[in-house]
């Protein structure tokens, strides 16, 4: 019988189409947010999200269970709702009022929030690099909260985005510090699962009295089980087997493919604003990680 490896001159071919596939499925999600949150509502959808994707990784944190203690739950918990409940309401919001690129260029910001919590928690060096490097990406989002010509509600969506990656910027400081001995598959969906806790009376509350229509449904599943669940499988291969550093230049790709679905599918044209604003969110991002190894 033969088995498949990963040898040098496939993962040549293999790992750039993987990171552009990931790009191009979280770039989605704000898509199906898009699609979906008005039909729904954020609660609602993002409950169906987190619970769609925990159960994907159920497998997973059920082999684990034995290092699942009171603290360790207590730590998932916290985690679950700055990294899932809480920027996922945001965005699902955020989508409800404004084309679906705001939300993923938003998104990018997510590297220097992570920055600016490591050093105002934990008084992490920032360096002038990162620290040009976070003036000019906030310039983008002032920019980007500017853009009338997207319409009237852009400047609160973008606000929500920015809140969104503040939250991922706590999320990822205290899953360094307190869940990296757990393989990363468990405390995913460790974390989903406590989120969909969380959601689950708001969403019961708010759950819509008008049946979703059939795409709303399907772009809720989708992003449940594609977006979150399978994408999260992938992401955890790839740093597997390239490393961490290589594998979150996936997170480069999200707002390229959330403006280009928006564009293709919804026919939402990006404005001059939106573009400056991505160019400087994404540049300075990008500037920030020169020379630096990711710690994600």
């Amino acid at each position: 019988m033969n088995i498949a490896i990963d040898t040098p001159a496939r993962s040549d071919w293999l790992t750039p189409l993987e990171l552009v596939v990931l790009g191009a499925i979280w770039g989605g999600s704000f898509l199906f947010m898009r699609i979906a949150a008005s039909d729904f509502g954020p609660f609602a959808l993002v409950e169906m999200r987190v619970l769609l994707g925990a159960l994907i990784l159920l497998p997973f944190l059920w082999r684990a269970r034995a290092q699942l203690n009171a603290t360790r739950w207590r730590q998932l918990a916290i985690v679950g709702a700055l990294n899932s409940a809480i920027p996922f309401s945001l965005f699902a919001w955020g989508a409800e009022r404004a084309p679906a690129g705001i939300g993923a260029i938003a998104n990018s910001l997510t590297v220097l929030c992570t920055v600016l919590v490591a050093f105002a928690l934990y008084r992490e060096p920032i360096g002038w690099r990162r620290g040009a490097a976070m003036v000019v990406g906030f310039i983008g989002v002032v920019v980007l909260v500017n853009d009338k010509t997207s319409g009237d509600h852009v400047a609160a969506a973008a606000i929500a985005g920015a809140l969104a990656s503040l939250s991922y910027g706590f999320a990822a400081n205290f899953t360094k510090r307190w869940l990296a001995d757990l393989p990363p598959l468990v405390a995913s969906a460790g974390t989903l699962g406590c989120s969909s806790l969380m959601l689950a009376p708001f969403a019961f509350a708010t759950w819509p009295q008008t049946p979703p229509p059939q795409g709303a449904w399907l772009s809720a599943i989708a992003l449940g089980v594609v977006c979150t669940g399978i994408a999260y499988a992938v992401f955890f291969r790839l740093i597997a087997r390239v490393g961490a550093a290589r594998a979150t230049t996936c997170t480069y790709l999200i707002p390229l493919f959330g403006v280009f679905w928006g564009w293709l599918l919804l026919g939402e044209q990006p404005t001059t604003l939106m573009l400056l604003a991505g160019a400087l969110i994404l540049g300075s991002v990008i500037a920030s990680q020169r020379g630096t190894p990711s710690k994600r």
